[in-house]
């Protein structure tokens, strides 16, 4: 079957965007929204797809392209690419117009997450395709809360530990509302201060206040800040696109803790996913021994410390699934520059 390729300048967003939603993988990261801000920080983005009698029929992908220090890049599909792995004359096509652009680019290889459960069928297809497993960059397990029941069976479902902390923030006059452009600064104080605090690496004030610019005013993403007297307690981003939504970005402060503002901000995010036509809530991220064999962590004996596992004890408790994707895979372009790119990336974990 012949399909014509649609590149960047042939894929306006709102075009692009009516085919990622109408897709049973859609994910944030493919949209165009995301797109846009990746490209304000140091990103090259470009969109090819498949089109025949003048729509989008059989896959697409939004490559990001970001620079090796030795002056060539890498080609980068998160959650994607958008297409039926089982139908060879979809994705042999799409691949080729993928590659297209990452030779243009002088990309050492693409890399590949598709939003797809961990299945070894599609891992013995994409090994067919020349792809073998790579560094992943996106969490691969998570904890993902079915927002289709009503709210009061969703709160049910949670641990009565965690049912109990969302009624005694109630009681105990935390407050949870929707933050504005204002309250940015102080946002990214509390991100920082959690980072220190936690060890983890924050985006910059510039990356947050692109991201509210690009996502707020569109209802694709909300800023929930929790306060007790009006100090400033806690705070999560979340993002709605298509009927999904994902808690990406959270902080907190030290103080008051044993109001439980965390456990008020999560359910404040579930309703407000719900209420904009939502069906899951995506914790996003815990720790990919878990999402690899949930029955072997069923007991709290077994979990770690550290990392991720003070995590996964949180968002165990809202009543969400472990789930599992296929993990990232790579396609190598450039022999030698794929080569570098691997030792770069085992030197950068060995440093860590």
């Amino acid at each position: 079957m012949v399909y014509r390729i649609l590149r960047s300048h042939s894929l306006p967003p709102s075009l692009w965007d009516a085919f990622v939603t109408a897709q049973p993988a859609a994910h944030l990261l493919q949209s165009s929204r995301w797109g846009t801000l990746k490209a304000q920080f140091g990103w090259r983005v470009e969109r090819v797809a498949l089109e025949r009698d003048g729509r989008i029929v059989a896959g697409g992908a939004q490559v990001m392209l970001r620079p090796l220090p030795w002056g060539q890049t890498l080609a980068y599909v998160p959650k994607g690419p958008l297409v039926d792995w089982n139908d060879a004359e979809q994705v042999r096509p799409l691949l080729e117009a993928i590659a297209a652009v990452a030779r243009r680019h002088r990309a050492v290889a693409l890399k590949i997450e598709p939003d797809l459960p961990d299945d070894p069928q599609l891992a013995a297809r994409l090994a067919g395709y020349g792809f073998r497993p790579g560094h992943t960059v996106q969490p691969r397990s998570t904890i993902v809360v079915d927002l289709t029941p009503e709210p009061r069976a969703i709160l049910a479902r949670m641990k009565s530990k965690w049912r109990y902390n969302v009624r005694l923030a109630a009681r105990k006059e935390v407050t949870v509302r929707e933050g504005t452009e204002a309250d940015l600064p102080a946002f990214q104080q509390l991100m920082e201060e959690t980072g220190r605090r936690d060890d983890f690496a924050v985006h910059s004030g510039d990356y947050h206040a692109a991201a509210y610019r690009l996502f707020a005013p569109a209802r694709q993403a909300v800023w929930l800040l929790a306060e007790y007297e009006s100090k400033l307690l806690a705070g999560i981003v979340v993002f709605g696109f298509g009927d999904k939504a994902w808690y990406f970005w959270g902080a907190s402060s030290g103080q008051h803790r044993n109001l439980m503002p965390n456990h008020a901000l999560q359910w404040a995010a579930m309703r407000w996913a719900r209420e904009r036509g939502c069906r899951t809530y995506d914790l996003w991220g815990i720790p990919d021994q878990v999402g690899a064999d949930p029955a072997a962590y069923e007991d709290p004996e077994n979990w770690g410390t550290g990392g991720l596992w003070g995590v996964y004890r949180f968002k165990r408790g809202f009543g969400g699934r472990v789930v599992r994707s296929i993990g990232a895979w790579d396609l190598a372009y450039s022999a030698v520059g794929y080569r570098l790119y691997r030792m770069a990336v085992a030197l950068r974990q060995r440093v860590v």
